[in-house]
């Protein structure tokens, strides 16, 4: 189940509107901190900043496109010594073959380090530390030879080691017990070493094993240390259900390098090069925008952004309010393809359409529920009703779904009571937002507080 709200800002007509096949997406991908280069030095950014370009939007507007999906990376950005900026963006401009600009977008910020911190890092640096459910990269580098660099990555739904092209990866802690919900458990928390955790492909949802992260001195696994991950360590992916098989890269295939104990200490395993990685956190900005079939007639510099979006009110007279940046009173909020009155101060604010002006045959109903502040979830369940809960689950602005679906039926005909229900919604752990809707009932929003 897949639930989508955008809000197009856009200056086209209604029928481009309809066609949502014709969005265009630009996605930025980049490192969360950057070294600093000193002297003649040339510290390149790695993981290289990364645009992908994908859409149907793009084809029509230009038919000689092959392939789906456009990329373009850059190698050769640093920042040296002279430069006194704690925190910078990246700026990508972005022009169509004629020299006719799109428009320019921003990255978020990235924080300048001066190297890699090997203390025990505290609450007061909880920037730099890697956290459960935030997205990272990882990269393998042969003797530290910049040219031996290959990324962990995700192609045609395997993981190899590529040169060129590197995902981004979410990190989450996985519980030591093996229920059937333990996936639906969000631990919202630093990563430390020793912890099991989990990488999955962000773009694909491919995902590797549960492993224990291991620090790594000297080309060693330290068995014994549970301090937080930072950025730009050193570390090593050890198989939980095979514990002396680590995650490693040997001429660009990823395998498991079986790894021995160091014979002066058992605290420590022996690991070869390709067995250690560099970890990073990383950041994916997202623009997706409709031009439908007009031509571009001046850039969108730089380009609106949204960062979060807050309901007032509700029933018949509902207000969307907007934050973000680089908004103006020239920019507008459409549902589909209808557009809301928008006023514009700080932020932008709309009044929320009926659910019928945007989405044909949906109808808007009200049931009341309760959420009791232990989390347990009380309510009560018609005859013969299919209900489905989809969950969202929040770490910072990122937000995950899961779904709880269940059949009640006349007595003695139940595939699901309030008590079996209730059991697995309170395993679902920081939930900010609820969504349900009976089987012939096309949507409801409810904010809950946990």
């Amino acid at each position: 189940t897949r639930c989508k709200l955008a809000c197009h800002f856009v200056e086209t007509t209604r029928e481009a509107l309809r066609d949502t096949h014709m969005d265009q997406t630009i996605t930025i991908l980049h490192a969360k901190v950057a070294q600093k280069s000193y002297g003649n030095e040339k510290r390149f950014f790695c993981p290289p900043p990364c645009v992908y370009i994908s859409g149907q939007g793009w084809r029509l507007m230009q038919d000689n496109l092959k392939g789906k999906i456009l990329f373009a990376c850059a190698k050769s950005l640093y920042i040296s010594d002279q430069d006194k900026r704690k925190h910078f963006r990246l700026l990508l401009r972005l022009f169509l073959g004629g020299r006719q600009e799109v428009g320019s977008f921003h990255s978020h910020h990235i924080k300048v380090i001066s190297k890699p911190s090997q203390k025990r890092q505290s609450m007061k640096n909880a920037d730099l530390c890697i956290s459960s459910c935030s997205r990272v990269a990882l990269f393998n580098r042969l003797r530290s030879q910049t040219v031996s660099t290959r990324y962990l990555s995700v192609e045609g739904g395997a993981f190899v080691a590529s040169a060129r092209h590197w995902t981004a990866f979410t990190i989450t802690l996985v519980e030591e017990q093996r229920g059937a919900q333990a996936d639906f458990t969000l631990t919202e928390s630093f990563v430390c070493y020793g912890c099991v955790v989990q990488l999955v492909c962000t773009e694909t949802g491919v995902a590797l094993p549960p492993m224990v992260i291991r620090k790594v001195n000297k080309q060693h696994a330290i068995l014994d240390v549970d301090e937080p991950v930072s950025q730009l360590h050193k570390c090593a992916f050890q198989f939980r259900d095979s514990p002396h098989c680590y995650l490693c890269l040997i001429n660009d295939n990823i395998i498991q390098y079986q790894a021995q104990c160091a014979a002066r200490d058992p605290s420590r395993a022996v690991l070869n090069d390709g067995s250690c990685w560099t970890i990073i956190g990383v950041e994916s900005v997202e623009f997706s925008f409709n031009q439908g079939l007009a031509s571009v007639q001046s850039a969108v510099s730089p380009f609106p952004a949204v960062s979060c979006l807050q309901v007032n009110g509700g029933g018949h007279v509902a207000m969307l309010e907007i934050h973000g940046e680089n908004f103006s009173p020239h920019v507008k909020v459409w549902f589909g393809n209808h557009e809301a009155e928008t006023m514009f101060k700080y932020a932008l604010v709309c009044v929320v359409p009926d659910v019928s002006a945007f989405s044909e045959g949906w109808r808007c109903v009200r049931q009341a529920i309760t959420v009791p502040l232990n989390k347990q979830l009380a309510y009560q369940l018609n005859p013969f009703e299919t209900y489905t809960f989809l969950l969202l689950k929040r770490h910072r602005n990122l937000y995950t779904c899961s779904t709880v679906k269940v059949t009640r039926g006349a007595t003695g005909n139940r595939k699901g009571t309030n008590e079996e229900v209730s059991g697995q919604v309170s395993k679902l752990s920081h939930t900010c937002l609820l969504l349900f809707w009976p089987m012939d009932v096309h949507w409801r929003i409810k904010q809950i507080n946990c």
